[in-house]
C-alpha cells in the first residue's frame, strides 16, 4: 500500500509539473527529475520501514504509526533540502511541493483505512496475538482485563501461568482465562509457554520469578521468535510520560508529572480563543438559524443557562440552546423518582416527555452545546477537557476525583468519543482523571477530531 501511494504521488507531481518533456531543469546544477522520482519513491518506502511505521506492534491502536510516517516524511524532504542547499541544485519547488502533501496526505489516509478494516477483524478475534500472562493473580487479572476491553491493540489474552499461586487466590482474581500452571520452575514454565502455542508472552507485575530467570526466558523465547511484553504496575499513564532509561542494565521507567502550566497552559488557551472564534464565525449562519428554530416552535428563551462547576471548583453558567419546555428543571425530581435514579449520579432522565420535538434533534446531533464556544471564549470552558458537572456531582468526589477540576472543564473530551450519556460514573471520572494526568495539544487535536465521528453517530446521545 505504502508503495502505491508513494509512486502515484510521485508520478502524479512529476506529471503535473513537468508533463512530457524529459524533465531536465537548466540551472547551476541540472537535474534529471525522472532519475530522481525513482530515488525518490525509493527512498521514501525505505525511511518508512527505518522509522518503524509498519511494525507489527504500532499497526491498529494508538498514535505511534501515524507519527512514524510524519516523521520519516518530514526527515526524508528535508533531507532533500539540505541536500539541494548545499550542492546547490536548484529543485523544482512545484515537484517537491506537490509530492510531499499529496503523498504524505495519501499515506495518512491508506493507513486509516487499513486500520478500520484491522479493527474489525480484531474484534472477531482474528489479526491479532495469542497472549500466555505469567504473573501475580491480581495483576494478570487486571492486565488480561485491560486487553480484552481494548481488541484493536491485537492482543488476545488466551491462558495465564501463576507462579506459586494458592488455588484460592486464583479463583479470587477472577482471571477470565485458562490459568495454565502455577509452578515456580524455569522448565515448567517453558513447556506451557510451549503447549499454550502463543505468539506473546506478557510478564505483568508481582511475577514470583528470579531475575535470571526472566532473562533465560527472554532468551528461549527470541529464539522461538515468540515475543515477550513486560507490563509494569502502572495505570492510565500515556506513552509521552513514560521515558526508558537503562541503567547498569536495568530498563528503569521514568513517569514525569503532568503540568499544565506555564506555556503548556498558554498555548491550549490561544488554540481554543483561535479555533472557538472560527468557529463562531463560520457558524454564525447556523446559529440564527437554530436561534429561530427554538423560540419558533416552542415559546420562551433562546438559550439555556444552568450552573456547572469549573477550574479549581469555580461557578459558571454553561449556555445551551433550550431543548426543553420552559420550567423543565422543576419537573426533573417528580421524573427521576419515577424511574427511581433521583440519587445517581450523572442521572438521565429515559424518554423525557420534558424534551421539544426540535430539541430532540438538537440533542441527538448535539447542535444544542454550540453556545457553549461562548463559554469557551469567555474562558469558563475550553474546547477539550472533562465533563462540565453540576454541583451535586462535584459534592459526590472523592480525593481522586477532585484532580478531574484541576483543569477547566469541556466542550468535548474523552467522555464525549467513549460513548457520551451511555457511560457510567465511574467510567466518566476515570476517562476524565485519565485526560487531566495525560493532556496534551497534540491529544486535544485527536479528542476533536473524534469528535465529529462521535457525534455523526450520534452515539450516546439523549
Amino acid at each position: 500500500m505504502d508503495a502505491g501511494i508513494i509512486l502515484w504521488a510521485v508520478a502524479g507531481a512529476y506529471g503535473v509539473r513537468f508533463g512530457l518533456s524529459d524533465g531536465g531543469v537548466a540551472g547551476t546544477s541540472e537535474i534529471d527529475y525522472a532519475a530522481l522520482s525513482v530515488v525518490l519513491v525509493i527512498a521514501w518506502w525505505l525511511m518508512l520501514g527505518l522509522w518503524g511505521s509498519r511494525e507489527p506492534r504500532v499497526l491498529g491502536s494508538g498514535s505511534e504509526e501515524y507519527r512514524g510516517v510524519l516523521s520519516s516524511s518530514l526527515w526524508l524532504f528535508g533531507l532533500v533540502a539540505i541536500v539541494s542547499y548545499a550542492l546547490r541544485i536548484d529543485t523544482a519547488r512545484g515537484f517537491v511541493g506537490l509530492a510531499f502533501p499529496s503523498g504524505l496526505f495519501g499515506l495518512m489516509a491508506g493507513r486509516w483505512l487499513v486500520r478500520q478494516h484491522l479493527s474489525i477483524e480484531r474484534r472477531y478475534g482474528k489479526s491479532s496475538s495469542k497472549v500466555l500472562i505469567i504473573g501475580g493473580p491480581y495483576s494478570a487479572a487486571h492486565l488480561a482485563a485491560s486487553l480484552r476491553s481494548a481488541p484493536s491493540a491485537g492482543y488476545t489474552p488466551v491462558a495465564a501461568h501463576l507462579p506459586g499461586a494458592t488455588p484460592s487466590l486464583t479463583t479470587l482474581a477472577g482471571l477470565g482465562v485458562p490459568v495454565a500452571g502455577v509452578s515456580t520452575d524455569f522448565d515448567s514454565i517453558l513447556d506451557t509457554i510451549l503447549v499454550s502455542d502463543v505468539d506473546t508472552v506478557a510478564i505483568s507485575a508481582g511475577v514470583n520469578l528470579h531475575p535470571q530467570d526472566l532473562r533465560r526466558l527472554g532468551w528461549e523465547l527470541a529464539a522461538r521468535d515468540i515475543g515477550m511484553i513486560l507490563a509494569p504496575a502502572l495505570t492510565d499513564i500515556a506513552g509521552p510520560r513514560i521515558h526508558t532509561q537503562p541503567v547498569a542494565g536495568l530498563p528503569l521507567i521514568h513517569v514525569s508529572t503532568p503540568k499544565l502550566t506555564g506555556s503548556k497552559k498558554a498555548a491550549k488557551r490561544t488554540f481554543d480563543i483561535l479555533v472557538a472564534g472560527l468557529l463562531v464565525i463560520c457558524l454564525s449562519p447556523l446559529f440564527l438559524v437554530l436561534a429561530l428554530l427554538v423560540r419558533l416552535t416552542n415559546p420562551g428563551p433562546v438559550f439555556y443557562r444552568q450552573d456547572r462547576i469549573g477550574i479549581r471548583g469555580t461557578r459558571f453558567s454553561m449556555l445551551k440552546f433550550r431543548s426543553m419546555k420552559v420550567n423543565a428543571d422543576a419537573e426533573l425530581q417528580s421524573l427521576l423518582r419515577a424511574q427511581g435514579s433521583s440519587d445517581t449520579p450523572l442521572f438521565k432522565v429515559e424518554n423525557d416527555p420534558r424534551i421539544t420535538p426540535i430539541g430532540r434533534i438538537l440533542r441527538k446531533y448535539s447542535l444544542d452545546e454550540l453556545p457553549q464556544l461562548l463559554n469557551v471564549l469567555g474562558g469558563s470552558m475550553s474546547l477539550v477537557g472533562p465533563r462540565p458537572q453540576r454541583e451535586g456531582e462535584v459534592a459526590l468526589y472523592d480525593d481522586a476525583a477532585h484532580r478531574r477540576l484541576y483543569v477547566s472543564p469541556g466542550m468535548s473530551g474523552l467522555w464525549q468519543v467513549s460513548g457520551r450519556s451511555n457511560l457510567t460514573w465511574e467510567e466518566s471520572i476515570r476517562l476524565d482523571l485519565y485526560y487531566v494526568e495525560n493532556w496534551s495539544l497534540m491529544g486535544d487535536l485527536i479528542i476533536l477530531f473524534k469528535t465529529f465521528k462521535a457525534v455523526f453517530k450520534s452515539t450516546g446521545a439523549v
